[in-house]
Parts: C-alpha cells; structure tokens; sequence
C-alpha cells in the first residue's frame, strides 16, 4: 500500500496559518473533518492531547506527528502541512516545526494500514528528505516525491534481500551476526565487529515514534560500526522478537518506550531506560552507552512478565496512576471552581435576604446538589475510567460515580468506581477479542456499554454501596454515644472527619451528627456545628494557603486552582480540596485532617456556637464568639498548609 493512498491531498495544507501549537492542531483537524474522514472533532482532539500529555510528538529536526487512534475516525488519514515560518511545537530540540504529519488512525485499523504508517515514519528520519519536501509547492509535488522515495525504498530492501538470498545460499555455515540491515529484524552493523547490543522500542499508540526509533537506533549503529538488533512493540504488537541467545550474548540492552514493555527477560543486563524520544534523538548516545555497559543492572521485581519501562517514571505503574487520576480531576476542576463560587455568592445573598430569596435559591440551585456538585464525583470517575480504557469506559464510570454520590460512598467510592471501569473494559476488550471481525462494529456501540454498565453497576450496588452505607450509619451511631463527656475530644473527631473523604461517610457522618443537634434542643446546638464548620472550612483554606506559598511544589494549574480555594474555604465548602486530595491523598489528607481535628477542637475549648448549618465566614458573625472562631480556623489552617507545603514533593517527583 502506498503512502499516498493515506495522505491525500485534499486534506493537505501547503501553507499553514496556525502561530500556535493549539492553533496548528484546530487547523490539521478542520482539515480532516472537513473531508470526512472523522466522524467527531471533540473526540479526535481529545485524543490528539491525551497523546501529547505522554510526550510532544514535536520529534525535532522541524517535524510534528501529532497522532491519535479511536473510534472517532472514519478513515486512516495522514494530514500533510507546512508552515513557512515555523511554530513552537514544543519540540524535543526546543527548535520549530515547519512539517507537520498529523496521523488519524481507526480503532480497528487494519495492518497494511498500520505497516504503511510505520513505512512513512522511518522515511521522516531523512534529513534530505524533509529538505525536499519543504521546497515542494503543490499537493501533487508532495504525492509525487513520496512515492519516489517510497518506490526507491522498496527497490533497496529487494537488493537486500536478495544479497541476503545470495550470501546464504553460498555459505550457509556463515553466522548471520554481520549481515547488513533489513525489515526483517536481523542484526544490522559491521560484521567484524564483536559490538553487539539489543534494544526495544514502544509508545503508547504505537503509529509513529515506535518506528522512527527504531529505524533511527538501526542508521546510527550501522556508521558506528556497531551490531544491533531492535524489537518494535507497535501497534501490531511485538514484532522481531529478540531471542535469549540474543539478550545473553548483549553487552547491553535499550530500553526507548514509553508503554509498559517485557522487562524480566533482562533480569541482570545493563539496562538504559529511556522514553521513546530519545531513540529518535539520542541515538548515538544510547548505543554507546549500551556497548560500553554504562547503564543500571536491571534486576527484575519477582520476575513479572510485563514490568514498567522507562526510568523517566511516563509508563511506571505510579505514573499511570498518576495519569489517569490527573485526566478525572482536569475535568472535574470546572465544576468544583464554577459550582463552588456559585455557591459562596448564594451564601452571602442568603445573609443579606434570606434562604427564599429567588437570587439564592437559583443560585443554589445551579451550584449545589442539584447542579454542578452534583457531577463533582461522576465526572470525576468517568474520566478516571475514559484515561484507562478510552471512551467505551466513560458511561459505566460515570454511572458507578454517580451511584457513589447516592449511596454516601463520596469521592473514595468514586474513585474506586472509576479505575473499576477502566480496567473492566479493558477486560471485555480481551474477552471479546476473539469475535467474528464482522461484529467488530458492535463491540463499542453494544457489548462494551452493555456489559461494562452492568459488571460496574453490579460491583457499585452489591459491594460499595452496603460498606460505605453500613459505615455511614455507624459513624452517625457511635458519635451519637460519644455524648458531650469530653466536648475538646469530639471537637476534634468531628473536625477531622470533615478533611477524611471530604463529602464522603466520614464527612456526612460528622456533619449529619451536628446537624441533628443543632435541630433538637438544648444548649449546645451550635457547639458541634461550630467544630465541623471549621474543620470544613480549612481543607480548602490549608490548599489555597500550601500553593500561595509553596509555589515550587505545585503545577501552574494547581497554584490557579489553589487560589479559588480561599473563597471556596471561606465559604465552608469542602470540595475545593478534593482535586488536590485526590491527586495525592496521604500527603494532602493528612495535613488536612491534622488541622481539621485542631480547629474542631480549638472551637470546643474556647466553647463558640455558631447557630447556623452553613456559610463559612458569611455567619461567622453569628458566632457567640467570632474572632474566636476566625482565629480556629486560621490555626487549622496554617497548621495543615505548612505540613503540606513542606511535605508534598515537587511535580516532576510526584509522577
């Protein structure tokens, strides 16, 4: 199949307008949608970016190949552009993009679709190439120029096959440790040399880079004068599988992935591990290191058949994790910031009016329970699922977030929901591998849906909602015999169980348990509240205050998150830390219940009531004694910003 038959010239783009990457991507996909060949844009760039998050595909030497495979793509399609002027792709060279190869890539793609993909990736390692292909003018010049080189890559591996025919047919006896390069896998170099290394190359698509490093690693060793061998795991899965003589007889293994790849078969190899990128473009040095045997001693984890790739932590299991936690919580943001302030504007109405005003109410109504936190949670599990096993995993993880929200499972639950779909579809997608390819089609419209609905649902109904609905009623139970004999001890549990799940059990629990004595009579029916507002309102305050000052341990997007925590803290409400609770719970848990319990049990000692059932700082004038008050909650907080400030680790060593 030619490259051409992808890269038609209706979608190509001699003249780029695009200044931006982001614009670069918005101009390539109009172009495919344009033509037909996707069937949903939002998707497709989606996807485009869920890529890009693992590494810019902005590979240097003035290339991008921004790719994505799924379901929102109708037709393999590789859209061409150029841009005269260059933009910033963010590009491993740090260097600008001039040629762009924007690859779209069915679901189901075939593998003569996938082959020829893997063909145009190897002829981009070209430098020559590329400089001809910048000097064309026409959509027809770029057909034409492709499939010369095409055509004269083809005619190569011929000779060299046949060369390879010959000089086995005339001594078989030969070793084959010196022949010459060729697409079959066997070893490339000097034939005199004893230089002998392997190496492995994967990205997560498995489309482009997988190729190009392998090609790149295969060039280099040959003017190097050295013996390699590469294995590819693409999108066909592992092809030019190295042998255990091959590995045995290695001075040392590279690793260039970007994907979880076979590791325990290395078991006491020198391993260089490296992203995929870098056996594009540090090829030279990866081999040299690797024949001198200058890399770590990989030493396999109880000798697992699949283990984490490269040391850069992108395809750790930690990273993953880290990843797919990070896809949830990206989305979630809007709906806590735009709920969250909505909700603190109808506070400080409902103080101004009162709790009938229609302001309030509406504003209540669109930002609370009803509105935007009521998708706080599903939103939250369905991306988690989506980031695991793409959009089929999206509905049964919001679903299963949702039935978290109903059952008092909070966000605990729905996090567990949503790493449950992930890797439930991701299970079907194995089960039915085996199908008939003619119901391919069914697997994302029917049976992924179907099943994954039902085994999410299942699980959620049988198994969280009576643990966490069990637990609930028994946290309610046992503060309830606590009794008012040690007022500063329940303080501080009622304090600290508002920063546990923050909207879960232990938070209904505690905040149910005040409010049904703030309803019933007697003397103390603003103690408790005042315990469990304050320990509500310092999760978010400690966030706000932990990236105000400790701005080097926090992503940009957290520290502009972090500042709608103030007004979110201030308001008595919680979910403005559950982003950040998620995202690394024990460090953020712990200092927020830390200083939660401290508040509850500041409010306790100096004996304030606050008679109202919320509004954060909008009622703290209510309080009997509200410097008092401002005061616990200000401890509370300091004391939980610090612990989190001086314990969170930077961004790079989180992932």
């Amino acid at each position: 199949m030619r490259i051409t038959d992808l890269m038609i010239q209706e979608t190509m783009i001699m003249d780029l307008q695009a200044t931006t990457k982001d614009e670069a991507i918005d101009e390539l996909i109009a172009s495919l949608n344009r033509s037909g060949r996707i069937n949903d844009p939002v998707l497709f760039k989606e996807m485009i970016y869920k890529r890009e998050a693992e590494s810019s595909t902005g590979i240097g030497g003035g290339i991008a190949m921004p790719h994505a495979k799924t379901t929102a793509v109708n037709e393999p399609t590789v859209v061409f552009a150029k841009s005269r002027k260059g933009l910033d792709f963010e590009a491993l060279d740090d260097q600008p993009a001039h040629v762009f190869f924007m690859i779209a890539a069915p679901e189901g793609a075939g593998n003569t679709h996938l082959r020829t993909l893997a063909a145009l990736s190897r002829l981009l390692i070209d430098s020559d190439f590329i400089s001809q292909l910048m000097s064309t003018a026409t959509p027809a010049e770029v057909s034409a120029l492709f499939d010369a080189k095409q055509a004269e890559a083809a005619e190569m591996e011929a000779a060299k096959e046949k060369a390879k025919a010959e000089k086995a047919a005339n001594a078989a006896s030969t070793s084959t440790t010196g022949q010459q390069q060729n697409t079959s896998g066997v070893i490339v170099g000097n034939a005199n040399s004893e230089d002998f290394v392997v190496a492995v190359t994967a990205c997560p698509t498995g489309i482009a880079h997988t190729f190009m490093a392998e090609d790149a690693l295969k060039k280099k060793a040959q003017e190097m004068g050295i013996n390699i061998r590469v294995e590819t795991n693409g999108s066909e899965g592992a092809q030019n599988v190295l042998t255990a003589d091959e590995i045995a007889r290695a001075k040392g293994v590279i690793v260039a992935a970007d994907k979880n790849v076979e590791m325990a078969r290395f078991d006491g190899k020198p391993v260089l591990q490296r992203p995929v990128s870098d056996g594009i473009r540090k090829s030279e040095e990866l081999i040299r290191k690797a024949v001198n045997g200058d890399a770590p001693i990989y030493h396999s984890q109880g000798g697992n058949a699949k283990e984490e790739g490269a040391s850069t932590g992108k395809i750790s299991v930690g990273s993953k994790i880290y990843k797919d936690l990070m896809n949830g919580i990206s989305h979630m943001l809007p709906f806590v910031v735009g709920g969250g302030i909505l909700l603190a504007i109808s506070f400080l109405f409902e103080q101004l009016a009162s709790p009938e005003n229609p302001i309030v109410q509406l504003l209540q109504t669109i930002g609370g329970g009803t509105g935007a936190f009521h998708f706080l949670i599903p939103v939250l599990a369905g991306f988690i699922a989506m980031s695991i096993g793409d959009r089929p995993a999206l509905m049964p993880g919001m679903v299963g977030g949702l039935m978290a929200v109903n059952s008092n499972a909070g966000f605990l639950g729905g996090l567990a929901a949503g790493f449950l779909a992930g890797y439930v579809v991701i299970g079907l997608r194995k089960l039915f591998k085996g199908l008939p390819k003619a119901i391919d089609g069914l697997k994302p419209i029917l049976l992924y849906p179907v099943f994954g609905l039902l085994i999410v649902g299942a699980i959620s109904f049988y198994v969280f909602d009576p643990i966490f609905g069990s637990l609930n009623t028994w946290l309610v139970d046992a503060l309830g015999n606590l009794g008012t004999g040690n007022a500063v001890l329940l303080g501080l549990l009622l304090g600290g169980m508002m920063s546990i799940d923050m909207g879960g059990p232990f938070n209904k629990a505690a905040y149910t348990f005040a409010i049904g004595v703030f309803t019933s009579s007697g003397n103390t029916d603003g103690a408790w509240m005042a315990a469990v507002m304050a320990g509500g309102m310092v999760p978010p305050l400690a966030i706000a205050l932990a990236t105000t000052f400790f701005k080097s341990k926090f992503t940009e997007q957290e520290r502009k998150s972090g500042l709608t925590n103030y007004v979110l803290g201030f308001s008595f409400i919680t979910e403005g830390a559950i982003p950040f609770a998620a995202a690394d719970p024990l460090r953020v848990l712990t200092s927020c219940i830390l200083g939660s319990a401290v508040a509850g049990g500041l409010t306790q000692l100096w004996h304030i009531n606050v008679p109202a059932p919320h509004g954060g700082i909008f009622v703290a004038a209510l309080a009997n004694h509200a410097l008092l008050f401002l005061l616990a909650v200000a401890i509370g907080s300091v004391i939980s910003g610090l612990i989190l400030g001086l314990w969170k680790k930077s961004p790079t060593l989180v992932k």
